[in-house]
């Protein structure tokens, strides 16, 4: 059973802990979880919190409450009246969060049971992968206000689908499905309903969690940083992140149980 965390958060951002196991639950179901400043701000004090914990923290579960909607988008209403330098800073702050999320050494999975339109689309790109509701949707709507994506969605949708289908979603601004999501590959898997869909992600982040911490953790590093670089750029990173997995104690344990033909006892080291 997951318990409340002792982190100080605002009620809109709620923090449980099933011991290694991080559920991050944004918690404005009335307001469809829209991602007002405040939001965002807690949101990222709860993962630069996360973060502090280190190899404590070996997999999180990103969500938002209510059934409806992960995230419906950014909070409109706050929009309203704005400078260009303020809808700079605003997006700064959206680029603060998403990187803090991609910064975390722990596995993140977003799970998405409803809407996650514009700024919630972008906030589960950021996670490492996305796990959806068959009753998802997913879009970015921005040009519908003369606006575009602000959170990173320029960056990380053509990572995820492609530079072309990126550029239709995003000009058109239309939803896709939960089907057509996973069939472009922004969705890895899709569930029936909510209580199968964190089965699904408890399930993988156990899987996660039977390997070397550091590991996954280098990968992760790799991963994220090789991401738009040159080949050549990119190599560099893998070859230095793979050096340092030469570094830890379980890369040592993980050849010696191969060779010993045996289970690795790891230790997070």
């Amino acid at each position: 059973m997951a318990e409340p965390s002792t982190h100080e958060n605002a009620p809109d951002v709620r923090v449980e802990r099933d011991g290694s196991l991080a559920i991050v639950t944004i918690d404005r179901p009335k307001a469809l979880n829209a991602l007002s400043p405040d939001v965002l701000s807690a949101l990222l004090g709860a993962v630069e919190a996360l973060a502090a914990e280190g190899s404590a923290v070996r997999g999180v579960l990103l969500t938002g409450a209510g059934g409806r909607a992960f995230v419906a988008g950014a909070d409109i209403r706050s929009m309203a009246g704005r400078t260009p330098e303020q809808g700079e800073e605003a997006s700064r702050l959206g680029h603060r969060v998403a990187a803090a999320i991609e910064g975390l050494s722990a596995p993140v999975i977003a799970c998405v049971d409803g809407f996650a339109l514009g700024g919630g689309l972008e906030l589960a790109l950021a996670c490492d992968f996305i796990y959806a509701t068959d009753a998802s949707s997913f879009g970015q709507p921005e040009v519908h206000l003369g606006l575009i994506p602000g959170f990173g969605g320029t960056v990380r949708l053509p990572r995820a689908v492609g530079l072309a289908r990126a550029k239709e979603l995003i000009y058109t601004g239309r939803r896709i499905d939960a089907a057509e999501a996973v069939a472009i590959g922004l969705v890895v898997r899709s569930f029936p309903d909510r209580e199968s869909l964190f089965a699904g992600a408890r399930a993988t982040l156990a899987e996660v969690g039977a390997n070397a911490a550091p590991a996954v953790a280098l990968a992760k590093r790799v991963l994220v940083d090789s991401a738009g670089r040159r080949t050549e750029s990119a190599t560099e990173l893998e070859i230095a992140g793979f050096g340092d997995a030469f570094r830890t104690n379980d890369m040592r344990e993980g050849v010696a149980a191969f060779i010993e033909k045996r289970d690795p006892v790891f230790t997070g080291v």
